[in-house]
């Protein structure tokens, strides 16, 4: 199991505090066969073979970057702690981590880990891309 913890941008900590996102809650996980997201209360829990492509991205715009939302122009889903980068992950299959009830399904997710290089390896490795 290898996690990987996200980088959090002072100004906006408070912020996602006040949501329930703090490092202690904030951290993608690889383990065997799985590839889990957590960012305070949303979840995106997938298989590592859904996993098509993996791209380290940034930097971002702050307001398009903080917070757990999706997107109107991709239906990717962000979970996002700093404006300078993250790692931008496609499925080969839509996957759930907004809404509770699973109605709504992203093609892709991007988490702004603090080793962006890092985890963007190893996720490769395990993904067999």
């Amino acid at each position: 199991m290898t996690d990987f913890g996200f980088a959090f941008d002072p100004r906006f900590r408070w912020l996602l505090a006040l949501v329930g996102v703090r490092p202690a809650t904030a951290r993608v996980t690889l383990s065997g066969d799985r590839l889990v997201a957590r960012f305070g209360p949303w979840v995106c829990d997938t298989t590592v073979d859904n996993v098509s492509g993996v791209e380290v991205t940034g930097p971002y715009r702050w307001y398009t970057a903080i917070g757990a939302r999706g997107s109107f122009v991709d239906r990717g889903l962000t979970f996002g702690s700093t404006p300078a980068g993250g790692v931008c992950i496609r499925f080969h299959e839509p996957v759930t981590g907004l809404e509770p009830f699973g109605r709504a399904r992203h093609p892709g997710l991007t988490v702004t880990v603090a080793d962006r290089d890092g985890f963007a390896r190893a996720l490769r490795a395990a993904a067999g891309l």
